[in-house]
Parts: C-alpha cells; structure tokens; sequence
C-alpha cells in the first residue's frame, strides 16, 4: 500500500498572495521612490540644527525724534538671538518709560542706556545743577538736542548793555515738549534744561528776568 500524498493548498487560498504580489511587481519603482524618499527625510531631520534661541529685547515701535518722552506704546519686544543683543538695552518697559531719548532712534531699534537720558538727569555731572533756561528765540532750540553742548548768551533787550556770555559749553540734559495748549513763539520762548554749577544757575535765573536769553551750539 503506497504511502498517502500530502493535501494539495486549495488554489483559491494562492490568489490573494498572487494578487499582492503582482501588484507589488508593478507598482515597485513608485514604492522603491516612496521609501527612497522618506529615508532621505528621515536623514534630514537626524541632521537639522534645532532653531536657535532667543530673548526679547526692547525696542522702539517707531521712529522716535531726539527729546522724547517715551510712553509704553513707544515701546515693542522682539526676539534677538542672545548673541546680537547689544550691550545695554533696557530689562524691562518701566525701566524706559517717562525716559527722555538723547538722540533719535529709528523704528526697530534696541533701546539701550546710552540713548536714553540718565533717570537722574545729573548723572555723570558731579557739583552740578540742573537749571532751566527759557531761550527767546524757540527756533534754535529745535535745532538742539540732549548731549549738545551750548553757550548761553544774555542780551539786553532795549539795546543798552552788550551781549554777556553767561555761560560756556554747557551740556543740555533734556528739551521738555511744549505742553497741550501751549504755545512757544518769540515772546515765550522755549524751554531747555542744562546741567550748570549752582553759581551760574543763580546768575541765569537773574538774567531770565531782564534779558533775551540765547544760545549758540558749542557741538
């Protein structure tokens, strides 16, 4: 008696996997570049460099002219990375704010010590006062801002005494804003504080009340 053939696989269970694989041998290039592909992405990602750090930094909203007082809406934090963030700019907004710019500053810019005016208006003037000078003529204070060095000159009005220079390559520490309603013209002036000894800032205080005070730009 001859030994028992094993069972033949039902050939309906063998199209399945026929199919497949058919179906894989013909679509084989679109797989093989899927896959070359998502290697290739996955290679990327190994080697990116993450995104680098950065902190925020104030900076001026807008463009701001010399004299200003700044507000909160004058001020913006943007992202530096630590690296550009140049030395001296301001920790936080109530550090800047009520502060006086020393020169203008464009839109973007960091805001640093060395372009606000000091919060004590003396700072860096040792045996000085800070004495307000209204200057006749408003047109050459527009023409001043902070860290100008100026000489005052007092003129009699009426023609009778010559010009004195009161005083000499003085530093002007702020240009305060004409004040809603105000008005500066030839008769008010403008007004415009400089750091002087306290002698000549009674000996201008003098002066403000009988003669037509101007200044020349020293620097």
């Amino acid at each position: 008696m001859s030994p028992a053939r094993p069972a033949r696989r039902p050939a309906v269970l063998l199209r399945p996997v026929r199919r497949f694989r058919r179906a894989v041998l013909a679509r084989r290039r679109i797989l093989a570049a899927l896959l070359a592909g998502l290697a290739v992405l996955v290679a990327v990602r190994a080697n990116a460099v993450p995104p680098l750090p950065t902190v925020p930094v104030l900076t001026a909203a807008r463009d701001l002219p010399a004299g200003a007082v700044l507000a909160a809406d004058d001020l913006v934090p943007v992202e530096f990375v630590p690296d550009s963030v140049p030395a001296g700019v301001l920790p936080r907004p109530a550090a800047a704010v009520g502060r006086t710019t020393t020169g203008p500053i464009r839109a973007g810019e960091p805001l640093t010590d060395a372009r606000l005016v000091a919060p004590d208006l003396l700072a860096g003037y040792p045996g000085k006062v800070a004495a307000p000078v209204r200057i006749g003529d408003p047109d050459t204070v527009r023409l001043l801002r902070v860290g100008d060095r100026v000489s005052l000159i007092a003129a009699d009005p009426q023609g009778e005494v010559a010009p004195v220079e009161v005083a000499a390559a003085v530093p002007v520490i702020a240009i305060p804003r004409a004040g809603p309603g105000s008005a500066s013209d030839l008769t008010t002036g403008a007004l415009l504080v400089v750091a002087v000894p306290p002698d000549t800032a009674r000996e201008l205080a003098g002066h403000a009340v009988a003669s037509f005070l101007t200044a020349t730009v020293v620097r």
